[in-house]
């Protein structure tokens, strides 16, 4: 994967140090929102049990945030090409994580029979799309075109957008093929800054997305599913 990546960045031109600048970024903005407590609203609390006597570990937030050290980005060494052409490290690529996330999807019919449920958002429409899969860090791409083209909807009609970083490159893929502003796209950091857990990312952007609109505002999130497939999902805040 990181060789398809590395494929990426010299097709679009993306240098090593935009890519660094990118993470740096992505660390800054998961830290500012830990700070803000802007994550406290959709992360349940972990009481780790220690040894009798001690009292439980409680987990309120990742660590990986703070495990930063700003002066290493730059120096680290290329994880995947030696030949002195790499651009992809460890530094800004997605880190791999403990995590879990849980969505409760529910039918119009279903919410009619139990009305003490209120939902939250709602998914107006979904697509999926694929590519060779050396090029699918660039895939999500594509299924966001399809998705705002069968939801007659433009991108300026996008409040917020979330799109699994599973490396550097392939949100700053993102932002340039879509031409979108980048202060809208993984607005509290994403997954270089906050982990990769794998199973778990792709409803973790979504959840991540859900608390960040407001009523009626729309969000797409989108994600690469490996092979060169991606997935794309458009939800309207209720």
């Amino acid at each position: 994967m990181g060789l398809c990546a590395e494929k990426t960045a010299k097709d679009y031109g993306f240098t090593r140090e935009d890519q660094d600048n990118y993470a740096l970024k992505s660390y800054e903005l998961a830290e500012k929102a830990w700070t803000n407590r802007e994550f406290a609203a959709e992360v349940v609390e972990v009481n780790v049990r220690q040894r009798k006597g001690s009292p439980d570990l409680v987990i309120k937030e990742d660590e990986e945030y703070k495990r930063l050290i700003k002066e290493k980005v730059s120096i680290l060494a290329p994880a995947f090409l030696k030949d002195g052409t790499g651009t992809i490290t460890a530094a800004n690529a997605s880190s791999l994580n403990d995590g879990a996330a849980a969505i409760v999807l529910a039918s119009k019919i279903g919410l009619t029979q139990n009305s003490t449920l209120k939902p939250i958002a709602k998914i107006v429409a979904f697509a999926e799309s694929a590519r060779l899969p050396i090029d699918f860090t660039i895939a999500p791409v594509d299924a966001v075109k399809l998705l705002l083209k069968q939801s007659n909807m433009s991108k300026d009609e996008i409040a917020r957008w979330e799109v699994n970083e599973a490396f550097s490159v392939t949100a700053l893929a993102f932002i340039q093929s879509l031409d979108l502003d980048p202060a809208k796209v993984n607005a509290r950091g994403g997954a270089v800054a906050l982990g990769h857990p794998i199973g778990c990312s792709g409803a973790r952007i979504v959840v991540t997305l859900l608390h960040q609109l407001t009523a009626g505002e729309y969000g797409i999130a989108a994600i690469c599913n490996g092979g060169g497939e991606a997935t794309a999902v458009l939800i309207q805040k209720m």
